[in-house]
């Protein structure tokens, strides 16, 4: 396994604000219109999953999804897991949501399914602790960040494009790392 450089981090994070980020408005922001259906390469958040799960995800993800390559994260693997294990065993829902989340980790062709190096991981950590420090974030919502981050720059690293619906937390990334590529969704109904 490849060392982690961390001076090459730390020298990589001297972008680091001193005061809390705002998120911008919508126009400022890469929204996905349908002008956009083919194009780079996507690496989803796990909010596109469940959105598609749930059936909240617009017609335009699922024209993306369908027009572009699809692309995998363990990320989304490991969120999705997290979701199986916290769901009570008693209740009457679990077992489909279970056999739901199954089939679409299942569905993720190994070769298209990429695992975080430690040079991302090393400065997603970095990116989401300053994240964490300039936002005041609680320990859940600093984990969240972490995981959020990881994704983020391992889009970036691999040059796709993350799909996400979560604006708020990737247009901070963005502020402070502006060469990942992002697309934005609003739910459907949202």
């Amino acid at each position: 396994m490849a060392g982690f450089d961390v001076s090459g981090a730390i020298r990589w994070a001297r972008f680091d604000p001193r005061r809390a980020l705002a998120r911008r408005p919508d126009a400022s922001l890469p929204f996905a219109n349908e002008a956009e259906i083919g194009g780079q390469p996507l690496l989803l958040d796990t909010c596109v999953y469940i959105d598609q799960m749930q059936g909240r995800a617009p017609n335009l993800v699922e024209q993306l999804v369908q027009g572009r390559l699809v692309n995998h994260s363990t990320v989304a693997i490991q969120e999705l897991m997290h979701t199986v294990g916290v769901l009570d065993p008693a209740d009457n829902r679990t077992a489909r949501v279970v056999k739901t989340i199954r089939a679409e980790i299942e569905a993720m062709p190994d070769h298209r399914t990429f695992t975080p190096d430690a040079d991302v991981l090393g400065r997603a950590a970095l990116l989401a602790g300053m994240l964490s420090r300039l936002q005041g974030y609680a320990r859940d919502a600093s984990l969240k960040a972490f995981q959020d981050c990881v994704l983020y720059l391992q889009a970036q690293k691999l040059g796709f494009t993350a799909l996400t619906g979560n604006i708020g937390d990737f247009d901070l990334m963005m502020q402070l790392v502006p060469t990942g590529r992002v697309l934005f969704f609003y739910r459907a109904g949202g």
